[in-house]
């Protein structure tokens, strides 16, 4: 509270000032390895010694903002060496009842309680708390809070609002858009590097899909949108993603990923971004595993609404679980030639969605009345929820009929999308709103739904595979 005794407290150091890597609140002993990570990069780079490298995470959700304040903690003492720097747009104001909150949490924190009362940043706390201020994300963000995960404070941040001062000269962008943004992002980007000599690598970590049906219907990828508004070739463009649930990796709980574009980038980057509770991996199926990223986004929503249905029924959450897993698969053989299969981090990364992830939460939210789809698909607290605009975007896409297949009974050629019961289910409940939530469950116990197996077999063995979808 405002008269918590605060004549003991000790001095913390700047994070800027040590040799030492600032975690959660706490200075740590730098690890001696980072240092030579970091000159490997630089080297391949291209970096002089008097020449930092620079990194911008570009958009300031949950994901973006913990990828970039993790980086900020393993070398942002390294500051001859690298600057890291998150932009986000400026003037999205914080609400009186969040700023409350955040004075809650800034309070059950004694760690983050001394660091604000160090940088002399506490007090706008308090006064936004009895409303005599408005606080505002990206100054709330250059202290450690994003505004989509303020129960999880993470380190200060190098925040930057003008985006053309943010990625002009950067040797690094991290791409923390939802895919709904990041065309329209991208594209001004785009307009800022017509000059540019060197050509930047883009880590994107955007899990959504959008659907252009002109020419022909094909969807588009968060790397193929970069590629398209930039002009930088997809090799220096990768994906990462995994089962990361942000406030927990921060929390340090252990968690893995990969990374997957070109092997000239993938494997020094997987070196650099790998931590001790984060394992980083390589992989050279870019489109696998960003369509699947897109993908579990969609059935993540149907797995909220049949865990509220259903009372967190694990037997129905199980039934889900294996029929939206073979349509995911039945779908990727569409869009891949020979796809990664779904195991490893791709099938956690689905799992964990499915589980606790923020399309899931939406899900349940719908499902037992706290939310309505008259609010949209951008949530205050929980920021896009991109599986909803995917559903779309599938559905559009698989409802072509020149790209029908012959049904396995029915022995006569049917859209793709009639072989995806679920994924047709959630158009109806989200889209067209034909139906209401509970018809998921119908959607489960419909007598006639094939095993999950049958579908996964008629993907493996039959040339499903349509180079057109990725505007091939």
């Amino acid at each position: 509270m405002v008269g918590t005794e605060i004549s003991g407290i000790t001095e913390l150091t700047e994070i800027e000032g040590l040799n030492s890597a600032y975690v959660n609140g706490l200075v740590q002993t730098n690890n001696g390895s980072l240092e030579g990570k970091l000159d490997e990069l630089r080297k391949l780079l291209g970096k002089s010694d008097d020449d930092p490298l620079r990194i911008v995470s570009v958009g300031a959700g949950a994901w973006g903002s913990v990828f970039a304040a993790m980086l900020q903690d393993a070398y942002g003492h390294l500051r001859d060496k690298v600057q890291i720097r998150i932009w986000r747009r400026a003037g999205r104001s914080v609400d009186r009842a969040t700023a409350q909150h955040l004075f809650d949490v800034i309070n059950s924190r004694e760690d983050v309680l001394r660091r604000l009362i160090r940088r002399c940043a506490y007090l706008k706390y308090v006064e936004a708390r009895l409303g005599d201020r408005t606080l505002y994300a990206d100054e709330i963000l250059k202290d450690g809070f994003c505004l989509n995960m303020i129960d999880t404070p993470i380190c200060p941040l190098k925040v930057v609002t003008n985006l053309q001062e943010a990625v002009w000269d950067a040797d690094i962008v991290i791409n923390g858009l939802p895919s709904t943004e990041t065309h329209v992002v991208f594209e001004e980007v785009g307009n800022y590097w017509k000059e540019r000599i060197t050509v930047p690598v883009i880590i994107s970590l955007s899990k959504g899909i959008e659907a252009e049906l002109e020419p022909e219907p094909h969807i588009i990828t968060p790397t193929q949108m970069i590629s398209r508004s930039t002009g930088i070739p997809m090799e220096n463009i990768l994906y990462l993603g995994g089962p990361n649930i942000a406030s927990e990796i921060y929390n340090k709980e252990y968690a893995n990923a990969r990374i997957c574009g070109a092997e000239k980038w993938r494997k020094p980057l997987a070196k650099f971004l790998r931590q001790p509770h984060f394992t980083v991996w390589d992989n050279g199926d870019l489109i696998t595993h960003e369509v699947m990223g897109g993908l579990k986004n969609v059935y993540a929503i149907g797995a909220g609404m049949v865990a509220s249905l259903t009372n967190e029924s694990a037997t129905s959450k199980s039934v889900y679980f294996a029929h939206c897993t073979s349509e995911m698969i039945f779908i990727t053989h569409l869009l891949a030639k020979d796809p990664e299969k779904l195991a490893g981090p791709l099938l956690a990364d689905t799992y964990v969605t499915l589980l606790k992830g923020r399309n899931a939460w939406y899900g349940q939210k719908l499902a037992n009345g706290e939310l309505t789809l008259d609010m949209g698909d951008s949530i205050k607290g929980k920021g896009m929820i991109q599986g909803v605009s995917a559903v779309k975007a599938f559905y559009e896409l698989l409802s072509q009929s020149h790209l029908s297949i012959l049904h396995p009974e029915e022995k006569k050629p049917v859209a793709p999308v009639e072989l995806c019961p679920i994924l047709k289910t959630l158009h109806k409940i989200l889209i067209s709103r034909e139906v209401p939530s509970q018809a998921i469950l119908q959607a489960l116990r419909d007598e006639t739904m094939n095993d999950p197996r049958d579908r996964i077999e008629m993907a493996q063995t039959n040339a499903f595979y349509r180079p057109s979808l990725l505007g091939q």
